[in-house]
């Protein structure tokens, strides 16, 4: 059998990057322009701004991307962009960028989505045994997805407000911690010695879905409270407590998820599952139920285009394939491409 390569392209958000991967589960490059020092002085993503750095940095990631993998064009089976959800403008210019290589170069062209790409980064580590539990947690989604078989998702849970990544951010932005808010609670959260008790939002029995809202105004009212008394803010135990809130429920909903489905592994995906905490939680809760227990490296945790590849290789060898009408649709919703067996 011949090898497969596909050229990923992710611009869902702040990142721009393209790669290369054989087999879907080999990388042979893997480009990321990061735009945190341009966003962090506005305190999060401004969309207009990521528009435009994506438009300086596309050309030269790919090309880029395909002198480190050591291919030319015509080595390439197929493209693989991000169609969504993102940002419109940021998708527009991966998707367009996408169209134009596909078309000059006489590929095929795929468009994935953005969480389907968070799940198979898992493939380009430690592999994906079905069924599976897929725990996706980032800035923009929290969601928990049963896959029966390869390209096949089932969507169980999901936030119903905040994802835990953004309330991430919005409870640093009120402890007057720098963006992205994540890695520095989670360091806060180490060095603490102590953790303010923050409520925990596990909604209706046997419910999946999640909620962060009610922990976000929590936190923020205990801050308020404490500064209107005239006290110092004990930063560290804010964020331990808040930590501790977010771990407890995601850990207790994938388990028990885990458990209802009678899966063989759970993975866990997107840009805070990169947080210490919550992998050494769900690590030690995995190994209690003797279930296998699966996250990608810190690199492939956050966007990233080679995820796009893995994914948009399963896609490919499944024979789904996009055309010149492909756009960007940031409100796309997570379709299985997998045949139903019969």
């Amino acid at each position: 059998m011949n090898d497969i390569h596909i050229l990923g392209i992710e611009t869902s958000c702040d990142e721009t990057a393209a790669s290369v991967v054989k087999n879907g589960c080999e990388i042979l490059s893997n480009v990321v322009a990061s735009q945190i020092d341009n966003q962090k002085k506005f305190g999060g993503v401004v969309p207009e701004v990521a528009s435009r750095l994506h438009v300086e940095q596309i050309t030269l990631v790919i090309e880029e991307a395909l002198e480190q993998a050591g291919l030319s064009p015509d080595a390439l089976d197929a493209v693989a962009v991000t169609e969504g959800p993102g940002l419109v403008g940021a998708l527009l210019i991966g998707v367009n960028a996408a169209k134009a290589f596909a078309f000059a170069n006489g590929l095929p062209i795929i468009g994935v989505h953005h969480i389907a790409g968070h799940v198979y980064a898992n493939r380009l580590d430690s592999g994906m045994e079905f069924p599976l539990v897929a725990l996706i947690i980032s800035g923009g989604h929290t969601e928990l997805v049963y896959m029966e078989q390869d390209g096949s998702f089932e969507l169980i849970g999901e936030t119903r407000d905040d994802a835990a990544g953004e309330a991430y951010d919005k409870v640093a932005r009120v402890l007057g911690l720098p963006y992205p808010g994540g890695p520095h609670i989670d360091r806060l959260a180490h060095e603490s010695e102590g953790a303010v008790e923050f409520p925990r939002a596990r909604l209706e029995e046997g419910s999946f879905d999640f909620s962060f809202s009610g922990l976000k105004s929590a936190v923020i009212n205990h801050v308020h409270n404490v500064r209107q008394k005239g006290q110092e803010i004990d930063t560290a135990s804010v964020a331990a407590g808040f930590q501790e809130s977010v771990i407890d429920v995601v850990v207790e909903k994938t388990v028990r998820a885990a458990k209802e489905k009678g899966v063989r592994q759970v993975i866990a995906a997107g840009g805070v599952s990169a947080n210490k905490g919550l992998r050494a939680a769900l690590g030690k809760a995995m190994e209690r139920e003797g279930i296998r227990f699966s996250v990608p490296p810190l690199n492939l945790c956050t966007d990233n285009a080679a995820m796009i590849a893995a994914a948009g290789t399963s896609m490919f060898k499944a024979g789904v394939r996009s055309d010149m009408a492909l756009n960007g649709r940031p409100g796309m919703e997570l379709q299985s491409w997998a045949k139903k067996s019969i």
